[in-house]
């Protein structure tokens, strides 16, 4: 394929945005962490339910108490996961959460029952699993974010980001370079090479960065998030890969013009998400 200059200054440039960001929503404060990923929850159920309607066409006939409730429900989830005592007029973001939760679930199966074209219990468990994919991963991303989640703050979600991040680059390099075995038919550039050498990389090299660069000790912790990255984050990739080819899409979105959709920049972060945040529940509960 020739080199396109157009492309790839476009490319670039979205990158860049996309990484200032999200550097500024991770950093800044605990408000910004929370409207970076407000917004990445409600795109993310936006290319989701496009993407399902694509999949099974009764999804296409769910009534818009059913669409918006389903979000509002989970955006509810991911609010009363949120730890933080803040507070949004006088109602705790937990709180307000909570409410959002109960008006939504209220609203769905009513919804569906009175106003969609063609009743369907399948619709609803599309959207149930929604539930789980996205608002959920997003609600443990809040914890992992929470000041009294073992003091870490803002680092544990970098931490994760970064893993993903390097775990993606290194089995690039290492797949281009030896990768000769296909991981999968559902992603056919990706090989059994690459992804044991790019994980093998990422925990080497997260471990030494967070050791020696940020002061961590508790290597064994940096092992098994930049583990967990590489592996589960790299069955996220695939995940989402085959509900693209379901769809018969090449992206679930375009919002970041050259890299995709929401789903497509975040589907390894998406299923690692929660089992970072069952490790670190976890090891609360034995320290």
């Amino acid at each position: 394929m020739a080199f396109n200059v157009a492309t790839f200054k476009t490319r670039a440039l979205t990158a860049v945005i996309f990484v200032l960001v999200m550097l500024g929503g991770l950093l800044w404060n605990a408000w910004s962490f929370l409207l970076l990923f407000s917004i990445i929850h409600f795109g993310c159920w936006y290319e989701f339910q496009r993407l399902i309607a694509k999949i099974d066409p009764r999804y296409k006939d769910i009534s818009a108490f059913h669409k918006w409730g389903i979000i509002l429900a989970g955006y509810g989830l991911m609010l009363w996961m949120t730890v933080d005592k803040s507070t949004i007029l006088t109602f705790r973001l937990d709180e307000l959460g909570w409410w959002f939760l109960l008006i939504g679930a209220f609203v769905i199966p009513i919804g569906e029952i009175l106003f969609s074209k063609n009743f369907s219990l399948t619709s609803i468990l599309y959207s149930l699993a929604g539930l789980l994919y996205i608002s959920f991963s997003w609600g443990c991303m809040m914890q992992l974010r929470d000041d009294d989640f073992l003091h870490l703050r803002w680092l544990l979600p970098m931490l994760l980001l970064a893993s993903i991040w390097i775990n993606d680059t290194m089995a690039y390099i290492v797949g281009s370079f030896i990768g000769k075995t296909p991981l999968s038919p559902i992603s056919p550039k990706k090989t059994w090479e690459g992804t044991i050498g790019g994980a093998i990389l990422c925990m080497v090299v997260v471990t030494l960065v967070g050791y020696f660069a940020l002061a961590m000790t508790d290597y064994v912790s940096l092992l098994v998030v930049s583990g967990i990255a590489a592996v589960i984050g790299t069955l996220g990739d695939l995940l989402e890969s085959k509900l693209k080819r379901m769809a018969g899409v090449k992206d679930s979105g375009s919002f970041m013009p050259g890299h995709g959709g929401f789903l497509d920049r975040f589907d390894s972060l998406l299923l690692a998400t929660p089992f970072v945040w069952a490790y670190f529940i976890f090891m609360k509960q034995v320290l």
